[in-house]
């Protein structure tokens, strides 16, 4: 991998982890940053959520985009520099690539470096004469776009699988008015949305059988000890997911199975049995309700595609 085709941003910084992590289980109702869950570890396990029989979220989406892709393309346009957010393994893109017309350049954005460039590296080989030139940071922060030669006509933002959900109405607004400055007026933003349905759908795809999910959020912990010098012992904390029909969505967390204090470094932090640390919310949206709440951060919908049962949406959302 050219090191030189790199451009390194906002990436996570060991001083910042450890001043998160301590901030956040000092608090009366402990929290941690759900993007602190994507380290390598975490973001292959991630992978092997999106393969679950219960994980509709992925299928669903990769369906609908392959599916309407050539129509998608249409409103992207052509000679574009698009730019996904968390770009994982990029399963989606490579559809939504297939179907653009001479895009300028892909910018896959991401927290987990080593993951982010084997990515990178595996879409050169496939696309040999695509630009491809990946950007490690946290796309909650603002970054700098890399330069293009020859320069792309505009920008489109690609935030597929529902990401936008782990983000609070606040947070997810700040993010989107972010986007909507980054773009100008030229750009549009993609992004997928998963939609409200049955609890108990909801349930199964947020504590699978095989407990890959538990293993992702557990895995947290495991970081924590590698990274910041942590003693959790992960037999004595368990996944836990509930669906809050108030605001319409999942709650993850780790909880405590007893009482108990764990180092990190020099700090030590004291848990009650059945404690909670929230680890990630996953809003569920409705279309007109999401138009809604983009439309007071700068974005008008243009157009939106979804599956049969209305378990998810892909909307194109360009600025007003």
């Amino acid at each position: 991998m050219n090191q030189a085709n790199v451009v390194q941003s906002t990436a996570v910084r060991a001083d910042t982890f450890l001043d998160d992590v301590l901030d956040g289980l000092s608090r009366p109702n402990k929290s941690l940053p759900s993007k602190y869950l994507y380290d390598e570890r975490g973001s292959h396990l991630f992978d092997q959520i999106c393969e679950l029989d219960e994980y509709y979220v992925t299928r669903t989406e990769l369906a609908i985009m392959q599916q309407h892709a050539t129509s998608i393309s249409r409103q992207i346009d052509t000679d574009v520099m698009l730019v996904e957010y968390g770009s994982g393994s990029s399963l989606k893109t490579r559809v939504l690539l297939d179907a653009l017309e001479r895009p300028a350049a892909y910018v896959p954005v991401d927290i987990s470096e080593e993951h982010l460039l084997n990515t990178a590296e595996q879409l050169r080989l496939a696309y040999s004469d695509l630009k491809v030139l990946p950007v490690v940071a946290d796309f909650t922060q603002p970054f700098t776009l890399p330069d293009c030669e020859p320069p792309a006509s505009h920008v489109a933002f690609y935030f597929p699988g529902s990401t936008i959900g782990n983000f609070t109405p606040p947070q997810a607004g700040k993010l989107l008015q972010q986007m909507a400055s980054m773009l100008g007026q030229q750009g549009g933003l993609l992004i997928g949305i998963d939609l409200q349905k049955d609890t108990d759908v909801l349930h199964a795809a947020y504590d699978d059988r095989e407990g890959v999910t538990a293993a992702f959020s557990l895995n947290l912990l495991t970081r924590i000890n590698r990274e910041l010098g942590g003693d959790f012992d992960c037999s004595r904390f368990k996944h836990q997911a509930i669906y809050n029909s108030r605001y319409h969505r999942i709650e993850i967390s780790i909880v405590s199975l007893e009482d108990q204090v764990v180092s990190i470094g020099d700090h030590a932090v004291e848990f009650a049995a059945g404690e909670a640390i929230l680890t990630e919310y996953s809003h569920k949206y409705t279309v007109a309700g999401f138009a809604k709440f983009a439309r007071q951060y700068g974005f008008q919908l243009h157009k939106s595609w979804t599956d049969p049962k209305n378990y998810f949406a892909v909307l194109h959302l360009v600025i007003e």
